[in-house]
């Protein structure tokens, strides 16, 4: 073959390296990049998560009661006066037994109309709603008798609880977490791997035992009204994440 023609030869050659990496870099132009992480899916993060739970029981030491007062009459002044009266009356009975100031106030106020069937006013309504702490816990039926018997409350309930809520969820809330701790260790000795520091804590939920419902009787009589205190239940659930020692 002649020089000339292998000159040709290569500067063909050329030109068809030069095509096919023009094509390759235009095909790679428009296919999605392809990006590898360093961090592979063989390495997950480590570590333990497990919830704990608690409960614990407190005799309650303070009881809050509501006292409802109400009256009615054929106009809205006249209803309003007759509950400022009867109001006045059932709070004097309720300071007469010990309960301070502090401890009383008024969480509920009404004055409207009473209505028939077909719309009709045919009355006027007031009520008012106290409530006070009554911090012996065991003698709340007492209680309950005079502002009901002496005082004329018409609605009457009773709950109980703890003059200090946050030291009883701190102790359930320390055997949660030492219950979270055993699980956790439960499950490394099984893996073959030990629990390290506690990465994160969440607390869940804290609970206690609900109001107990009172409803007084018109026809209490001489008989003093039973209140069991019993014991309540203040319940915590956390969860908590520990890193691999």
């Amino acid at each position: 073959m002649s020089t000339s023609l292998r000159t040709a030869g290569v500067s063909v050659g050329f030109a068809v390296v030069a095509t096919l990496a023009i094509a390759a870099v235009l095909m790679a132009s428009n296919r999605p990049a392809l990006v590898v992480s360093a961090a592979s899916s063989s390495t997950p993060a480590t570590g333990i998560m497990t919830s704990g739970d608690a409960t614990i029981s407190k005799k309650p030491d303070l009881a809050t009661v509501s006292a409802g007062i109400q009256s009615q009459a054929g106009t809205a002044a006249s209803a309003q006066s007759a509950l400022a009266a009867n109001t006045a009356k059932l709070i004097a009975r309720i300071k007469a037994l010990g309960v301070p100031d502090q401890d009383l106030s008024t969480t509920g106020y009404w004055v409207g109309p009473v209505y028939t069937g077909d719309q009709v006013i045919t009355a006027y309504r007031a009520s008012e709603e106290l409530v006070f702490k009554w911090h012996n816990v065991d003698s709340v039926g007492n209680a309950l008798d005079a502002i009901v018997q002496e005082g004329g409350a018409t609605n009457i309930s009773v709950g109980f609880g703890l003059n200090d809520p946050k030291s009883a969820e701190a102790e359930a809330r320390s055997l949660a977490i030492a219950d979270a701790r055993s699980k956790a260790q439960a499950m490394a000795s099984a893996a073959g791997v030990r629990v390290g520091q506690v990465v994160r804590i969440s607390d869940l939920s804290t609970s206690s035992r609900p109001p107990y419902p009172y409803a007084a009787s018109a026809a209490a009589g001489s008989i003093a009204t039973q209140v069991p205190v019993g014991q309540m239940d203040v319940g915590v659930t956390v969860e908590v994440d520990f890193a691999l020692g």
